[in-house]
């Protein structure tokens, strides 16, 4: 009785202690874009509920959110797009959630243009506030102290593979 009153409690919580990583808004999503007649890849940034035309296509992201630097990247955005026929009507040929981690999932694909999402951004959040640990997140290495460490940088400036060679620099064989 005692272990099923446990399950139940444990199932009502939704996880087992889990923590889940608060999705980051961002107002720009960033498209890739090919046009199969020329062979051309085209990056372009659409502001969020804006649309934007890419050759025959008018593509309007909803919304655009990533996960802190902290968290396995999952890049998702709500898109829709529409095909500008001859007359000048709109035709929906996506609504939908695209992955950019995933891009052969769920990305557009028309006779003569393909749409997938590479990314999100928001020009203005500064690249160290995603690497800010709050206060009331233990450190990465569990004691609370800074890795240790000689302080030292290796020459030029990368670092060394196992091997002993610099990361940073080509080895001639």
């Amino acid at each position: 009785m005692l272990i099923l009153f446990a399950f139940a409690l444990l199932a009502s919580t939704g996880s087992a202690g889990t923590a889940v990583a608060q999705a980051i808004k961002n107002p720009i999503a960033i498209f890739a874009g090919l046009d199969k007649i020329t062979g051309v890849i085209t990056t372009f940034e659409i502001q969020i509920d804006q649309a934007k035309r890419f050759g025959a296509l008018n593509v309007r992201p909803r919304t655009c959110n990533t996960r802190p630097v902290t968290e396995e990247p999952k890049t998702l955005g709500f898109i829709e797009v529409d095909e500008v026929m001859l007359d000048g009507s709109l035709k929906r040929i996506f609504t939908g959630w695209m992955l950019a981690e995933s891009p052969g999932l769920n990305a557009v694909e028309h006779p003569v243009y393909d749409v997938w999402l590479t990314g999100c951004r928001d020009p203005n959040r500064k690249p160290e506030d995603d690497l800010l640990i709050p206060e009331d997140e233990p450190s990465r290495s569990g004691d609370g102290q800074a890795p240790a460490g000689d302080g030292q940088t290796p020459p030029g400036g990368g670092s060394q593979t196992p091997d002993g060679g610099d990361a940073g620099t080509t080895q001639q064989q």
